[in-house]
């Protein structure tokens, strides 16, 4: 069966230098940064698959590289090397870096969502909690006001959005509440894969938790194929299934996440473990 997604050997390097350059870069040498060209090692040679249903986490420090992961799925940023494929595009068989920009935005539609940790990047804050929704559905080829409004309603309700709130400006609406509006407009079209950057990070710990177990809700419910990046192994272990640990832009450690939690086995596996645990 075809992963949701596959990712094989992605890279992305910042600034001058290519492949020839992440010599001397890396966990063995503490360091992401080229001593050969200064370019920013920020992410090499990762690998994953996820499955419809499965959430990936991908956990590490900050710098580690794993938000550059994530960006590069989505299309926010050109990877360097490596390839990125959907089942939903081709069966599997096309290689998202190599389409266009204006088709990678068109997955964004309904095949790939994002959730940033910044509600600003996911949300256009001018607009109405509905309008956000809306515009995603009117984006992907709805034109019914009726039917626009209920799936809006529908969503809102999913994400525990009070309805009497769904008119309300969205700059009018505390973090939390962000985040949710966020999650609802990310799923209004069903997408296949999710990709949740941080999804925490920012809230106060009641908040926080009430939008993980949230989060934890929707993808039981919906079965998409998820990938959950974050600093935080709590988050890791309340989400996903399997895990990847990054250092220094590479992986240095992946497994079932009871496993890694259980008997890490890389030195900061360990540590990111032992924060976790208190």
């Amino acid at each position: 069966m075809t992963p949701a997604l596959q990712v094989e050997g992605l890279g992305k390097i910042y600034g001058p230098g290519g492949a020839a350059d992440v010599a001397g870069t890396g966990p063995d040498h503490g360091r992401v940064v080229s001593p050969s060209s200064g370019g920013v090692v920020a992410a090499w040679d990762v690998s994953f698959s996820v499955g419809a249903g499965e959430a990936l986490g991908i956990i590490g420090e900050s710098g580690s590289g794993k938000s550059t992961v994530l960006r590069c799925i989505c299309g926010d940023e050109t990877p360097t090397a490596g390839s990125i494929r959907l089942a939903c595009v081709d069966g599997g068989g096309r290689d998202l870096t190599e389409l266009g920009a204006s088709a990678r935005r068109a997955l964004r539609i309904d095949r790939l969502a994002v959730v940033y940790q910044d509600p600003a990047e996911g949300l256009d804050l001018r607009l109405s909690a509905g309008g956000n929704v809306a515009e995603r559905l009117t984006a992907a080829g709805w034109r019914n006001f009726g039917g626009i409004r209920s799936r809006a309603a529908e969503l809102m309700r999913r994400t525990d959005v009070p309805l009497d709130r769904m008119d309300d400006p969205v700059k009018e609406f505390s973090g939390g509440m962000r985040q949710r509006v966020q999650l609802a407009k990310a799923l209004a079209n069903n997408p296949p894969v999710v990709l949740l950057d941080e999804p925490t990070t920012g809230l106060d710990a009641s908040v926080a938790a009430a939008v993980l177990d949230l989060i934890r809700d929707l993808l039981d419910e919906l079965g998409v194929a998820a990938v959950v990046v974050s600093h935080d192994f709590s988050v890791i272990e309340l989400l996903t299934q399997r895990a990847l640990v990054m250092q220094h832009g590479r992986v240095v450690e992946a497994g079932l996440t009871d496993q890694l939690l259980e008997d890490p086995q890389h030195p900061y596996s360990q540590r990111l473990v032992g924060a976790a645990r208190g």
